[in-house]
């Protein structure tokens, strides 16, 4: 592994690295504001159910369950170190292929994927993933999700890897594919992820254009400098929850939901 590359994904430092960043990193926390931004618009219920798909070592559903106190929650995971790291909190997480999670169907109040569909096979992964998050929802149910955008250096689907980075409109497209009504979608990381661009640079020269793992690490900033770039964040998510669709950035956020049956469709299955 080179100085510039992160470490590779699924691995135990991988995720000894993500635990460092989201106990206080601002690029997690004010990702955190922007994620309770759009839950505030969602219409939530004061009790309900959770999966987290993706849910590496738990932290989204201690953050999620913290302000939800009257909620039950699921988490599942594909790598093994982030099932144990959540496991040893006495997080309810199981092993499971977010494409093939072991729920039944119309089960979830909200679905939250961060960071994961980027991952999956690009045979149509991000696909099958999709539609195993709508068939879990009940009808209204919500979906809370979070992707890489294409930014610079653009990076180019890197099949051995199983990495992919969005545009937007392709988001767009697979969310109404699988059958979701978008309520929000925007880029996010406008103006801090251009200090990206650089070290990105560095890395794609060293080894490719593809996936270069998680390149980011936590550093010993200062409070002042966590709270302003926090901010920054959180100015992006307060213009992002007025449906202001950014023009760059270096993710993407959506918050979708499950189509309520129609009177029609109530009748019909009444009646068969």
């Amino acid at each position: 592994m080179s100085a510039n590359a992160g470490p590779r994904i699924f691995s135990e430092a991988y995720y000894k690295r993500m635990r460092d960043l989201e106990a206080g990193a601002w690029w997690n926390a004010g990702m955190r504001d922007i994620a309770a931004m759009l839950l505030s618009k969602a219409k939530l219920p004061a009790a309900g159910y959770m999966v987290d798909a993706g849910c590496g070592s738990g932290q989204t559903m201690s953050w999620f369950l913290a302000s939800h106190p009257e909620w039950q929650s699921w988490g599942g995971d594909i790598a093994l170190e982030g099932v144990k790291a959540a496991a040893a909190t006495a997080l309810p997480v199981s092993r499971a292929d977010v494409m093939n999670l072991p729920l039944r169907s119309s089960i979830a109040d909200l679905v939250v994927s961060f960071d994961v569909i980027q991952h999956l096979p690009l045979d149509g992964g991000d696909a099958r993933a999709l539609a195993e998050f709508i068939r879990v929802l009940v009808p209204g149910g919500y979906l809370l999700l979070r992707t890489n955008s294409q930014s610079w250096p653009r990076t180019v689907d890197d099949h051995a890897n199983s990495f992919r980075k969005y545009e937007p409109k392709m988001l767009e497209s697979r969310l109404m594919e699988s059958g979701f009504e978008i309520d929000y979608l925007s880029r996010a990381n406008a103006l801090l992820g251009l200090a990206e661009v650089s070290r990105e640079t560095k890395a794609a020269r060293k080894d490719g254009k593809g996936y270069h793992g998680l390149l980011a690490e936590a550093r010993n900033e200062s409070a002042l400098a966590r709270s302003v770039k926090r901010g920054v964040l959180r100015l992006e998510g307060t213009m992002i929850a007025t449906r202001m669709r950014l023009p760059f950035g270096r993710s993407i956020v959506a918050l979708c939901h499950k189509p309520r049956e129609t009177m029609g469709q109530h009748k019909q299955q009444a009646t068969s």
